[in-house]
């Protein structure tokens, strides 16, 4: 299990003590949400992000693309240091070669899926992924409220992975995730949980880790 902190949500005038503090309290993947204003209403960061952190911080830098056309910015990203780039199946009709392009560059391919974009297709790609990302949100801001619905799509695509014998794909699921939430996305399957406004809108971020650590490990089956 894996709480990734996405920086969408830090204080952008503190933003290298904000992820220090957050690496510190025990954290070592990072989420960094990168919005184009197009596939999705705002925009936030580039590459340039991605590489000043590359050079001050050695953690696993989790980057979803929420932007059109993939394809256009893979390989800035994979140079500047990116561990895991994730690219959203709605954005490019040619989400195959985008994985591809990512797994060219030695690091962990991901494919995210909207609220209401359904499985069908995953077989024909599941070879390429290392992570599903399950929006549990729709894309574009931060701080909503986690869509229950979302949580049987997660327990399909488990079911489907495993007996496609990608087992090991890992689920992540990103929005909404705070101490209500994050126990039942555990138990329907999910294994990575991007966490924003539950982790940098408390004040003590080692506190609101450790609690959110709590209610994984109480989520029992």
């Amino acid at each position: 299990m894996q709480i990734a902190p996405s920086i969408l949500s830090a204080d952008f005038g503190k933003f290298a003590a904000e992820v220090e503090e957050v690496i510190e309290a025990g954290c070592d993947w990072i989420h960094v949400d990168v919005m184009d204003g197009q596939f999705v209403p705002n925009i936030t960061m580039g590459h340039q992000v991605v590489e000043a952190l590359r050079k001050r911080f050695d953690c696993t830098l989790d980057v979803h693309l929420m932007v059109a056309a993939p394809e256009r910015v893979i390989s800035a990203f994979a140079e500047a240091g990116a561990d895991v780039i994730t690219v959203h199946k709605e954005a490019t009709p040619h989400v195959h070669r985008a994985l591809e392009m990512v797994r060219s560059y030695g690091i962990q391919a991901g494919l995210a899926l909207n609220p209401g974009t359904a499985l069908d297709g995953l077989e024909y790609v599941d070879d390429l992924i290392d992570l599903l990302l399950i929006m549990t949100v729709n894309p574009g801001f931060g701080g909503q409220s986690f869509i229950p619905a979302t949580l049987n799509k997660i327990r399909d695509a488990r079911e489907r992975l495993v007996k496609a014998n990608r087992g090991n794909v890992r689920i992540e699921v990103d929005g909404g995730i705070n101490l209500h939430t994050i126990g039942d996305a555990k138990l329907a399957g999910a294994e990575i949980f991007v966490a924003g406004s539950a982790v940098f809108g408390e004040t003590d971020r080692k506190a609101a880790i450790a609690a959110l650590e709590r209610a994984l490990h109480e989520a029992q089956a």
